[in-house]
């Protein structure tokens, strides 16, 4: 008996490939044998306690720190020594935890040098026709991101809410094909949740993004997929809807409002 084809999605290579990734910090193992697949279009969230190892997860992934053992496959290309500076040529972006936006410059400047660095990297004393294009780019990026009213304004002149809002545009603005978003929504206001939650859920669908979260309201909205982890390990996989009904999650993680009635 012939067996049905197989969707698209899962015929699919992953465009992010672990395989028994860790990372040591002397005795203590940060991230222990993760294994990961990420795929085209794919929007998964990594949660878990403080602790558990996702923002050292995305450290090796982008190239922060190289792993203590393992290999990372990014985009068919086996990126596992290859520098942090280099793996955005491929076609990854990511944000921090902590914010990066430089204050100083407008927010336009700051999401032209995204796109920037992102290229080759290089200023240019004259003034360039691409240099007008990258311009350009960045006005659009920015109010696609919903920027349009303080695009001329210092990054240090907005609020918090609006300076995650430029950190997720710096990173879109470079044309990714994996988005890597740490704690978007650390430190907003319920509105300011609600509406990076819809920003989210309207970047471009041929976008994958990683998405480390603690406010479970945005992760399991904005997530088809999830990875919980807790010290350093992967300890379930699933839906929004699997992981609400997994128990080990519901007793470590989650409280009884994010549980099905």
């Amino acid at each position: 008996m012939t067996s049905p084809p197989q969707p698209a999605a899962e015929r699919a290579e992953p465009i992010l490939r672990l395989r028994g990734i860790g990372r040591r910090f002397g005795g203590v193992h940060a991230v222990q044998e993760m294994t990961l697949d990420v795929r085209a279009r794919e929007r998964r969230a990594i949660l878990g306690p403080n602790g558990a190892g996702k923002t050292t997860l995305f450290n090796l992934i982008s190239g922060e720190m190289p792993p203590s053992e393992g290999t990372i496959e990014l985009f068919g290309t086996d990126v596992t020594e290859l520098p942090a500076r280099a793996r955005p040529r491929l076609g990854l972006s990511r944000t921090f935890q902590t914010s990066r936006v430089l204050g100083g410059l407008s927010v336009e400047d700051n999401v032209y040098l995204a796109i920037l660095g992102a290229g080759d990297g290089h200023l240019r004393p004259v003034r360039s026709s691409r240099d007008g294009e990258i311009r350009e780019r960045a006005r659009t990026v920015a109010a696609d991101m919903g920027l349009t009213e303080v695009v001329d304004r210092l990054a240090g002149e907005l609020s918090h809410g609006e300076q995650r809002q430029l950190e997720v545009a710096m990173a879109r603005a470079t044309d990714p094909k994996l988005m890597m978003l740490d704690e978007p929504a650390a430190g907003l206001s319920r509105s300011e949740r609600q509406g990076l939650t819809e920003l989210l859920l309207g970047l471009d669908p041929s976008i994958s993004l990683l998405l480390i979260e603690h406010d479970m309201d945005v992760a399991l909205r904005v997530a088809q997929s999830v990875t919980m982890m807790h010290d350093g390990r992967v300890i379930a996989e699933g839906t929004p809807a699997e992981i609400r009904a997994n128990e080990t999650v519901h007793e470590l993680y989650l409280g009884s409002q994010y549980i099905d009635a």
